[in-house]
């Protein structure tokens, strides 16, 4: 699989440079301007002292999960400096928690943790910031910002709201126009985020109705199923926002069973296989909303730079933000080779 992390955007070879002008105001007189300069290094791609990386993340059982443990496993190998422990990944809360502790007692420098439930790993992010071992928590949110230095992940709300504005576009013209919802797991915080962001931007265009929705379980057989039993329950529609590329492959299967085609497709996340059909023009998939793996690789970067008290690239602070959220960008056949690369399987 291709490396899809963002080295550019955050981490450049050269240290910052510009600063703030401050202007003393102490009476009616001008004074004279002084420049406050931040001399501190930005982590670049050299060397620097040795970082000790614990990550741990869930198991792999889907497409979008294996990739951000191949981002982060093949970002870390980019660096000499940088020793990567990795747990095997899991989804039992309890499992995932008991590596985490074995981490935190190797005493490792920084911990980069997915957890398969935020809220219930909580604890265990403040024990690790307790300990000293600053914590970058990546993509699903702990229940404090306490427990975590610094958060990086998607945006879920601006995943639906692009995909609504894109859909929106499209059908701007057309009235009466009706789109349906194939929404991911509907328990999950993210889910509920997609589908609001989604409903807000079709506040913008009162000519478009949502009149079906159908939560699956991201996995292409719960996709097909339940794409299914949308395609009965509406013989007419005019778009489809699909949550999840993963699910979106079985969704295919049931709408080409059905041998309905009336309608254009939005996915989700950014699978190859989507990339693929959305650049083959050959069937309803028009589009998909990026929901980037490389987040892991950008949090290996800011788990680098924090072990080795450097600041990113680019900005003039002196230590790494406290929230990092990626773009959530809409992929098309007019730009699909500038975001083919990035593609996960």
């Amino acid at each position: 699989m291709p490396e899809t992390s963002r080295r550019g955007l955050l981490f450049g070879t050269a240290a910052v440079s510009a600063g703030a002008l401050l202007t003393a105001c102490t009476s009616n007189e001008p004074k004279k301007s002084e420049t406050a300069q931040n001399d501190r290094p930005a982590a670049g791609d050299k060397p620097g002292k040795p970082v000790t990386i614990g990550f741990a993340g869930p198991q792999a059982d889907h497409g979008w999960l294996n990739a951000i443990n191949e981002n982060a496993t093949s970002r870390a190998a980019t660096y000499s400096e940088v020793t990567l422990e990795s747990t095997e990944g899991s989804n039992d809360t309890a499992a995932q928690i008991g590596q985490v502790k074995t981490l935190i007692n190797k005493k490792v420098d920084v911990l980069v943790i997915l957890p398969a439930d935020g809220k219930a790993l909580t604890q265990v992010g403040l024990e690790a910031m307790r300990a000293g071992i600053p914590v970058i928590n990546l993509d699903r949110i702990f229940a404090s910002p306490q427990a975590y230095r610094c958060w990086v992940g998607g945006d879920n709300y601006g995943m639906g709201l692009n995909a609504g504005t894109y859909i929106g576009e499209q059908l701007k013209d057309k009235a009466g126009a009706k789109v349906v919802e194939l929404a991911g797991i509907d328990n999950l915080e993210l889910t509920k985020q997609r589908s609001q962001g989604f409903a807000d931007a079709l506040k913008n265009y009162p000519n478009i109705k949502l009149v079906a929705r159908q939560a699956a379980e991201f996995t292409v057989e719960s996709g097909q199923a339940k794409m299914a039993q949308l395609l009965q329950a509406q013989k007419k529609f005019d778009a489809l926002w699909n949550h999840d590329d993963d699910q979106g492959v079985g969704a295919l299967r049931a709408i080409q069973q059905a041998g309905r085609d009336e309608f254009l497709m939005v996915g989700g996340a950014g699978a190859k296989s989507a990339m693929d059909a959305i650049k083959a023009d050959n069937s309803v998939l028009k589009a998909t909303v990026l929901y980037p793996p490389s987040m892991a690789a950008s949090a290996i970067d800011l788990a680098r730079a924090l072990a080795q008290g450097k600041g990113v690239g680019g900005l003039a602070e002196l230590e790494i933000p406290t929230n990092l959220t990626l773009y959530s960008a809409v992929v098309t056949k007019e730009n699909i080779d500038q975001y083919l690369p990035t593609g996960f399987s």
